[in-house]
């Protein structure tokens, strides 16, 4: 039961790996796959996604041992100010929230597009044009429209978001799984050619994607308080969504790459709902398909609003946003003024067209990989300075994860610098990029005379015992 001013704690283990899981899928499948391919090949996009996989899965036994540690709505910024202080909390959320909004307005843009596949022809109302695409009303309210409902369903209360979650999830699997089975039994091995393309620079295009990609099972920390497991399993739980999520993304590109060929790939624009058709020899399957990336979309675009209303409510509390932020609905028990700025940054993006798909996804994919560097830090720093915190899920009994962990995701905040082959484009992810950034200074500016904000606060176990 929860109390005034209290989350309710109302999810099951279910509704954990559902959300988890659903967050890391996503739409990204649906409408990436063929880019992948054509950038690195099929062997090279799994290896892309495999290395991608290897560094999300160091970082998420990271993420279960401090969760467990450290049960507190917000989850990262908590191990970052229990760690490193206020203003490493600040970095790491602000970083997190960049990551969470440009997954979810990813999403509202890419509703409309999944449409267009559908009802080629109902773009009317012209509007703009930008970086080449033209804008049109109808494309917009699509995805304005999508906006509105999810966000609704998450002001409504979390338990009715997480059941939403959990049909769409079914939805999804069912289909991706007959994607992957059929293409094991209807596709072509030679297909798979080329299996590399671009050499080292294509498999480094395609892994500066995969933090966006996998980015999902940390929503699990920032529902701390609102689930009611046994907070030994929570890490388990965790690690679980992030396997899934791996083997999900390897045997989607397999099943493309063995459905459709280089030529089919390149003038594709939904490579994996075509791919369906082909397995299958029907155009149905292919809109069958799309069922299947509507309910990714809907999925990740639920629990993100979850993740990032909470990471916002944490922020609030601790006087690094404005209080307003922190308000909880007194009968929902939800942070219903985050959700609803959430909602509206959301409802905006497909003001920006198409293009904006592949620029939310490099944008945002550097500052999750900054938030994970400064959780692995943290991690380190938490196992010298406070060796008698309770740990239900230890990562191991040395330093060694989060050290890997560390260093990996410094190697992949590198891929993103100007120079490197995968680097941002300019000045479109690097606009978003630094105008997230310069907007968060004045908040983090407000940081520095703050007296409220404890270095180390004591920790409280939420979890049931």
């Amino acid at each position: 039961m929860s109390q005034k001013g209290e989350f309710s704690r109302v999810l099951s283990r279910a509704d954990v790996i559902v959300l988890a899981f659903g967050a890391m899928i996503g739409w990204g499948w649906v409408v990436l796959s063929g880019d992948w391919i054509l950038k690195a090949g099929s062997a090279g996009s799994i290896i892309a996604f495999i290395i991608g996989g290897i560094m999300v899965t160091f970082v998420g036994l990271v993420y279960s041992e401090l969760t467990t540690a450290l049960p507190k709505t917000g989850g990262a910024h908590h191990f970052a100010r229990e760690a490193l202080g206020p203003k490493a909390a600040f970095i790491v959320s602000w970083s997190i929230l960049l990551g969470y909004i440009s997954v979810v307005a990813f999403e509202a843009v890419a509703l409309p597009t999944v449409i267009e596949y559908i009802f080629p022809n109902y773009q009317v109302g012209y509007m703009w044009t930008i970086a080449g695409w033209d804008v049109y009303f109808s494309w917009v309210a699509v995805g304005m429209i999508g906006s509105i409902i999810v966000t609704w369903i998450n002001w409504i209360g979390v338990k009715q978001a997480a059941f939403l979650q959990l049909i769409l999830t079914i939805l999804l699997a069912l289909v991706g799984l007959s994607l992957i089975f059929g293409s094991a039994f209807g596709g072509e091995i030679s297909n798979l050619s080329p299996l590399f393309t671009g050499g080292m620079a294509g498999i480094m295009a395609v892994m500066i994607m995969t933090p966006f990609m996998f980015v999902g099972f940390d929503v699990i920390p920032q529902m701390a308080e609102e689930m009611n497991i046994p907070k030994k399993t929570v890490g388990s739980v965790l690690l679980l969504s992030v396997f899934l999520a791996i083997f999900w993304y390897v045997f989607i590109i397999l099943g493309v790459s063995l459905s459709l060929n280089d030529g089919q790939l390149q003038v594709s624009s939904l490579p994996t709902a075509d791919a369906m058709g082909a397995v299958f020899s029907s155009a149905v399957f292919s809109k069958i398909l799309i069922l299947g990336g509507i309910a990714g979309i809907l999925t990740s675009w639920n629990a993100f609003i979850i993740g990032g209303s909470r990471v916002m409510y944490a922020m609030a509390q601790d006087g690094m946003l404005p209080k307003w932020f922190s308000h909880l609905h007194p009968k929902y028990k939800t942070p219903s003024n985050a959700i609803f700025i959430i909602g509206l940054l959301a409802t905006l993006s497909p003001l920006l067209g198409r293009p904006a798909l592949v620029w939310l996804v490099d944008a945002g994919g550097l500052s999750i990989v900054i938030a994970y560097f400064i959780v692995s830090v943290s991690f380190v720093v938490l196992r010298k300075t406070q060796p008698e915190l309770e740990r239900p899920f230890r990562a191991g009994e040395s330093n060694l994860i989060g050290v890997l962990a560390t260093i990996l995701s410094v190697g992949f905040i590198i891929l993103y610098m100007p120079g490197m082959p995968a680097s941002l484009i300019w000045p479109y992810e690097w606009i978003i990029f630094g105008v997230w950034w310069i907007f968060g200074l004045v908040f983090f500016i407000r940081i520095t005379n703050l007296k409220d904000i404890k270095t180390n606060p004591i920790t409280e176990q939420t979890f049931k015992e």
